[in-house]
């Protein structure tokens, strides 16, 4: 039996290629609703809470769009605190008209899909209670993907002005286009230890720590073999996986050396590519 990771660990922050920071600072800050930590000349840092970095943008003069069918982003996961937050930032998205790409009720939860200005894509979504979680025979979680109850969603906004996102949200999961399901499933699943929760033929699979429903996708969605976009694409440069101590994260580095994986080490922090190159950095939680 594998080795599984810690129940504690979490998705950190997303870091992105963006061709135009000021303009994916007006996206961000105006219409999803983050506030800058940081900004340097190419580069800003948001957060919810004042504190904690949650997303990077990182301008390149000389960025290309990510090409179709490419690895890399399929899209990151806002995790706002419960369904009236939700239904807030709908509301605010639907009285800016900027166009939405889907409304889905996935039973586990309840999320709004859109694309940023240079199409990262892009979920926001609210957790129904655990205990209404359903599972299957075989034990994983039940996915489904239902059209959402927009009016009855929208009718839990109340009177409260949108203000941007709650101060408890996070980066809840991330959903990745990869190469191969079999390869990807190594490196999560006998590498990182997350455990499978759904599987969906051998297309797409979601894993997590801890039960959570899932904490990563990865899908073929892009093509079976699909190649690495090129160094200078719009998209993804890497996204964290925090963890709750610097031994956890020695286990982890060890089991990735297990299966081959190729770990640069720095302080607290490790960097690894999965098998289709996107980036991921391991570090002690704060």
């Amino acid at each position: 039996m594998n080795e599984i990771i810690h129940p504690e660990t979490e998705i950190g922050h997303v870091h992105l290629i963006v061709s135009n920071l000021d303009r994916s600072l007006r996206f961000y800050q105006n219409l999803i609703g983050f506030q800058i930590l940081n900004k340097e000349e190419n580069k800003a840092t948001l957060t919810t809470d004042g504190v904690t970095p949650l997303l990077v943008l990182e301008e390149r003069k000389d960025a290309i769009l990510k090409p179709a069918r490419t690895t890399g982003l399929y899209h990151f996961a806002i995790l706002v605190p419960n369904r009236a937050s939700l239904a807030r930032s709908l509301l605010h998205l639907l009285q800016s008209g900027y166009p939405l790409q889907g409304a889905s009720d996935h039973q586990f939860s309840e999320a709004i899909y859109l694309a940023d200005p240079d199409g990262n894509g892009i979920e926001i979504y609210a957790d129904r209670p655990v205990e209404q979680w359903e599972r299957t025979e075989s034990g994983e979680y039940k996915g489904i993907t239902e059209p959402l109850n927009v009016e009855d969603l929208l009718a839990e906004a109340g009177n409260e002005r949108w203000l941007g996102l709650p101060k408890e949200t996070k980066i809840g999961h991330i959903h990745l286009h990869v190469a191969n399901i079999e390869e990807a499933d190594v490196f999560y699943r006998n590498g990182l230890g997350f455990e499978a929760t759904i599987r969906m033929g051998n297309h797409a699979l979601f894993l997590s720590a801890g039960g959570y429903h899932h904490h990563i996708g990865v899908n073929t969605w892009a093509g079976v073999g699909a190649p690495q976009p090129p160094e200078n694409a719009t998209g993804l440069r890497l996204f964290s996986i925090l963890l709750p101590n610097e031994e956890e994260l020695k286990k982890v580095v060890e089991r990735l050396k297990k299966i081959g994986a190729s770990v640069e080490l720095e302080q607290e922090k490790a960097v690894v590519r999965d098998p289709s190159g996107n980036q991921i950095q391991l570090q002690v939680k704060q």
